[in-house]
């Protein structure tokens, strides 16, 4: 096989096109993750002055094993996946059904894909400070709608369970429209004339979904699952908009930004334990890696089965 590059220093070329790329990388992506894991190890708390000490493995044994602490510690890696499992069960059900909808011929259709699009593009700042002023429970909007019907409620302000799941309804209208985009790209890849073809056959609307549009949809499928799943692993922001550090609602994503740079609840103070919080991130990562490689193992094999070629 000839070599493109030619001979001599030019054999040198690619490598020396390829260092920018690799140097940003690493700058960017593996270097601050290496620095997360090594901090992992350490009692930093990222305060100028006081000295950082290498204690081995004792922010993880205190983060799992120590305490009352640790007991909170699992009750919020629970939580998270509870709160994964509900965002993305939800997200992936109400997105395909909008998706479907959106996809037939009927008029308005392009003014409701924006609609439901639209809260994606906010960010998560604006998307938290709109929902914490329409639940504010002190004559919010939502407040007054529940006082017509005689109803009251205290919202997020209310029990944890009760603020929990309306986070989880806020994180699902923040993104269904990035789901519904995916599906909408998928639906539109089916060749109008399998759809023909099943309807003269004597299909009905549910024989042709499930015999053509689902199978066809695996790809939109696969993608929709994946990115659900390991953004709300990691998801937190919302958390600390709405409701702040309250026990009882904290995921492990919040619970490593309060360790790390300091949060109230009450009379507790959490904060500047830096090396904790990297040990904290670290579990998250695992957390992550180990639900995110099983979900695309499986979806891969789901794919080969359903569309052929090599698993």
């Amino acid at each position: 096989m000839k070599y493109v590059f030619g001979r001599g220093k030019a054999v040198w070329i690619p490598v020396m096109l390829l260092i920018p790329g690799m140097f940003f990388y690493f700058a960017v992506s593996l270097g601050p993750s290496i620095a997360t894991s090594y901090w992992s190890f350490t009692d930093a708390t990222g305060i100028v002055g006081i000295p950082v000490n290498w204690i081995g493995f004792e922010n993880y044994r205190e983060f799992l094993f120590l305490g009352t602490a640790s007991r909170d510690n699992l009750s919020a890696l629970l939580r998270t996946l509870k709160f994964s499992f509900l965002v993305s069960t939800i997200q992936f059900t109400v997105g395909l059904f909008i998706a479907l909808l959106l996809n037939q011929n009927l008029k308005g259709t392009k003014f409701f894909r924006t609609l439901f699009f639209y809260p994606v593009i906010l960010g998560v700042t604006i998307q938290g400070l709109i929902w914490k002023l329409f639940l504010y429970p002190m004559g919010g909007p939502m407040t007054k709608i529940l006082g017509l019907f005689g109803m009251q409620s205290e919202l997020l302000g209310g029990l944890p369970n009760q603020a929990f799941m309306w986070v989880v309804f806020v994180q699902i209208w923040a993104n269904m429209g990035i789901t519904m985009v995916i599906f909408l790209s998928g639906l539109q890849t089916i060749p109008s004339e399998l759809l023909e073809a099943a309807k003269m056959d004597g299909a009905n609307p549910w024989q042709v979904f499930r015999n053509v549009i689902w199978p066809l949809l695996t790809p939109s499928i696969n993608t929709n699952l994946l990115l659900n799943i390991i953004g709300s692993l990691q998801a937190w922001q919302l958390f600390f908009l709405l409701l702040g550090y309250r026990n009882g609602t904290q995921v492990l994503g919040y619970l490593v930004f309060a360790q790390g740079f300091g949060q109230s609840s009450g009379s507790m103070t959490l904060g500047f334990r830096q090396g904790f919080a990297a040990a904290a991130s670290i579990v998250l990562f695992i957390l992550v890696l180990i639900i995110g490689l099983g979900t695309q193992y499986f979806l891969n094999r789901r794919e080969k089965r359903i569309l052929g070629g090599e698993i």
